[in-house]
């Protein structure tokens, strides 16, 4: 067994909206990402950390799904900023069923073990988000799940899984931070961050905690090996 992670898949096998039109390592991205998952196997475990699908829905996210229940291995799927197709878990586990997507699970209020070790998370904040009325209620939210979450994990080490990062040049979300020393978290492992802005990235230990940026397109659509 082995445990993986990686971000931002941004599948549109369902929808009109490809990253390929970005060029660069984009083009033929999808190829890559099936190509990316022959290293995992069936008993494997690969943490998915947002922006999965570009599906306005679960029945538009429906030809995303399949492809990513045909890869091998277990996945863990978290909400990203442009997961639109996200829903109750109830809706998507039933939706999951319906439509015999077995190897997809979701972490969301909740946590998921690997050999001991809690791997929680919930999609967290970002700068680029507006801090007003509404938006600080979305804020809050986001750290009541994640420390539920990383309560859920009990006393045990735990690996925390983020869509935004909770740190950036020039940039830290205090809140998240906290809660990650609060209850012990060992690593971080967060996606968003495309492009030119790879190079803005928090790599390495801070306060006790490894961070690591998992974005596919950083990772070359590869999953990174997190645990054998």
């Amino acid at each position: 067994m082995a445990l993986y992670a990686i971000g931002d898949t941004h599948l549109s096998l369902g929808s009109d909206k490809p990253m390929d039109v970005f060029g660069g390592g984009w083009t033929g991205y999808v190829e890559k990402l099936r190509q990316g998952f022959e290293a995992v196997k069936p008993e494997d475990t690969v943490v998915l950390c947002g922006d999965i699908s570009w599906g306005m829905s679960l029945a538009q996210a429906r030809e995303d799904f399949a492809f990513l229940n045909a890869l091998p291995g277990r996945k863990l799927l978290m909400k990203g900023n442009h997961d639109y197709w996200w829903t109750t878990a109830q809706k998507m586990r039933q939706f999951f069923q319906e439509n015999g997507f077995s190897t997809l699970e979701l972490l969301h209020n909740n946590c998921h073990f690997y050999n001991g070790v809690a791997l929680c998370g919930t999609r967290g904040w970002f700068y680029e988000e507006d801090r007003g009325e509404h938006s600080t209620k979305i804020f809050r939210r986001e750290l009541i799940r994640l420390e539920a979450s990383l309560k859920a994990g009990g006393m045990g080490e735990k690996y925390c899984f983020l869509h935004y990062p909770p740190l950036y040049q020039g940039y830290r979300c205090q809140e998240i931070i906290d809660l990650l020393v609060q209850y012990g978290v060992s690593r971080c492992y967060y996606g968003h961050l495309h492009g030119g802005s790879h190079r803005l990235a928090v790599l390495g230990q801070r306060d006790g905690v490894e961070y690591r940026l998992v974005s596919a397109d950083f990772l070359g659509f590869q999953p990174e090996k997190i645990l054998p």
